[in-house]
């Protein structure tokens, strides 16, 4: 990696729960879509150069050190400057949006701390990611900026002037003075917003962040990087609907110089459990209850055209295509929008539902009387389908196998449904299932299972090894202690580790030198924390933990994967899995050190049936 690549390290995150912005250690927003998670960008200069769109402020003079930090357990992002002639402050945050907003606003206080410093305010907002030049207007304060549909106004207290096409100002803040901005969004065609008081507007966000935090159940110890986790799913997830985003950002590569180059700002199913368990464990109930309604939604109708990917408020179509004016982040190119893997079918996902709906039912979340048709009609679907070939939960753009993960979750919606009937009283074919359920457990034991290798593999007839097979003690299809997992765990922690990182897999490409090119896959060391767990190697675990955690940014945030080598983050970012991973791995800590002898079983999403 060249000295002068940008890092996705250097990058901070705030949100309002409809969008978000990336902003990096110069106060520099380059990443910016309005009014969606999923709108076009307005500032893109993340994937391409600055004439795709920034805004930045920041000193005139030679900058001397700089630091940055949230504040307390909140989304307010405080970059601060320091110079010769003082110290200053730049404070970013998203006012939470309301029940029937309908615009969108970005706040910037600056704010004096020591001296008498001289600042820049520098903007070139560019609609359609980067590609279409807005009509600008300037005046006495601030400017504004329409294309199409899209409306910006940027209120300053004075004037801005055009400069190449550039929005520029200076002004000189001193120590206790601060000085407000304020950005917003709103629809062309309706009359431009009362301009919202930023100084107030940051007191109530503050207080709402800490607010929302202080309701987090989890251990002292954990804390930390638990509640940064949370807010980070918090903000990741739309207000209105429920959906969470896989991450804030699109296109930021897996691979140093590739192509591996994905936009990550929808939902995905396979993240249903897991962030079920998140939430649930750190005691946010109603953030669960919102995500489990929106999971049902989406899982209502036809069971054979459940899809992995889906937009924030459940949209099926998410056509892929690739923007060519764009240079991509540090080059790496094509940068591409939408998800072309929304037509996959990934037989996984069936039984990712049906867990997630069961871990519903099991912490009392309030009952719908469409859930059980729902999982009834899938599990009818699976008993026809169960044995078909699929995608990888990886979304492999190559043949369609009987991946051994996607079988594992076929006997996980089945186990779901038995323990519906008998744990709850539902109604079902008990005899059925459980015979289905044992049919598939014993084929995948008989295909899915190299005994020469005593290890469980990616795909049947394969040997590739694949670190999804650290989900089946997870999912309580195996004990951990199982010799057959045991001899996974092991080959996985052979084949698969790096400086303690686990990556996804073994190509062929990959099979002189594992890190070639793509990091390590920071959710699947997670799951190896809590396999470790399970096997009773608790320092092990704490000690791969404290190792996975200890690559989060100065912010506390996760992007997908990590480079041992080039000692960086990879992948879009931040990361909604890789955060779920540590809340999840860090409850599991906890309780394995504080509990009564049964933790062990805990960390699993069910205990395993015969």
């Amino acid at each position: 990696m060249a000295a002068t690549d940008k890092r996705i390290e250097d990058y901070g995150f705030i949100g309002n729960m409809r969008t978000s912005a990336l902003i990096d250690r110069d106060a520099s927003i380059e990443w910016l879509c309005m009014p969606r998670f999923d709108s076009d960008a307005c500032c893109a200069s993340l994937l391409g150069t600055r004439d795709n769109g920034y805004w930045q402020i920041v000193p005139t003079g030679e900058v001397t050190a700089r630091s940055r930090r949230y504040r307390g357990e909140t989304l307010v992002l405080e970059t601060e400057f320091e110079t010769a002639d003082g110290r200053v402050a730049v404070i970013d945050f998203m006012p939470v949006c309301q029940d029937g907003e309908t615009t969108i606003d970005l706040m910037r206080v600056v704010e004096g701390r020591s001296g008498s410093v001289e600042m820049l305010c520098d903007t070139l907002f560019r609609f359609d990611y980067g590609d279409v030049t807005p009509l600008v207007h300037h005046g006495e304060q601030g400017m504004s900026a329409i294309s199409g549909p899209n409306a910006l106004r940027l209120w300053a207290p004075f004037a801005l002037k055009d400069g190449d096409g550039h929005s520029r100002a200076t002004f000189t803040v001193s120590e206790g003075e601060r000085v407000p901005f304020v950005l917003t969004w709103y629809e062309s065609h309706k009359d431009e917003p009362e301009v919202g008081d930023a100084f107030q507007a940051m007191d109530e966000v503050e207080q709402w962040w800490r607010d929302w935090a202080s309701r987090c159940d989890v251990d002292d110890e954990f804390r930390e990087p638990v509640v940064r986790s949370l807010i980070t799913l918090k903000a990741l997830t739309d207000a209105q609907t429920g959906g969470m985003v896989g991450a804030a950002s699109c296109s930021l590569p897996e691979r140093i110089h590739g192509e591996a180059n994905w936009d990550y700002r929808y939902t995905w199913l396979r993240d249903a459990t897991f962030t079920l368990y998140a939430l649930l464990a750190s005691g946010y109930k109603e953030e669960a209850y919102a995500w489990r309604q929106w999971l049902l939604r989406v899982a209502a109708g036809e069971p054979g055209k459940l899809q992995p990917i889906y937009g924030i408020a459940g949209e099926r179509r998410l056509p892929e295509q690739k923007l060519s004016w764009l240079s991509g982040f540090n080059g790496c190119t094509p940068v591409r929008i939408g998800n072309g893997a929304y037509r996959q079918v990934q037989l996984d996902i069936h039984g990712e539902v049906m867990d997630g709906l069961h871990v519903g039912r099991i912490h009392d979340l309030d009952p719908d009387e469409d859930l059980w048709q729902v999982q009834c009609q899938l599990v009818e679907y699976l008993e026809d389908h169960w044995q078909d070939t699929g995608a990888s939960l990886w979304e492999l753009r190559g043949p369609e196998r009987h991946y051994t993960h996607s079988r594992v979750m076929a006997w996980v919606a089945f186990d779901r449904a038995i323990k519906g009937v008998e744990d709850y009283g539902l109604e079902g074919d008990v005899a059925r299932w459980k015979a289905l359920r044992q049919q598939i457990h014993d084929d995948i034991c008989e295909h899915g299972f190299n005994r020469e290798r005593n290890t469980f593999v990616q795909y049947y007839g394969g040997e590739a090894l694949d670190a999804s097979l650290l989900l089946i003690p997870l999912v309580g299809f195996l004990p951990a202690d199982d010799p057959r997992m045991v001899g996974t765990i092991e080959a996985i922690q052979q084949d698969l580790m790096k400086d303690g990182f686990v990556y996804r897999f073994v190509t062929d490409k990959k099979e002189e030198d594992l890190t070639r090119g793509e990091g390590a896959f920071l959710v699947c060391g997670f799951w190896l924390v809590d396999n470790l767990l399970l096997l009773g190697r608790r320092d092990e675990a704490r000690e791969l933990f404290d190792r996975l955690s200890g690559v989060r940014n100065d912010l506390g945030l996760l992007s997908e994967e990590y480079h041992p080598d080039a000692q960086c983050l990879l992948g879009n970012f931040p990361q909604a899995f890789s955060h779920v991973g540590l809340i999840n791995s860090a409850h599991n800590l906890a309780r394995d050190r504080s509990d009564d002898g049964e933790s062990r079983e805990r960390p699993a999403r069910s205990r395993p049936s015969s």
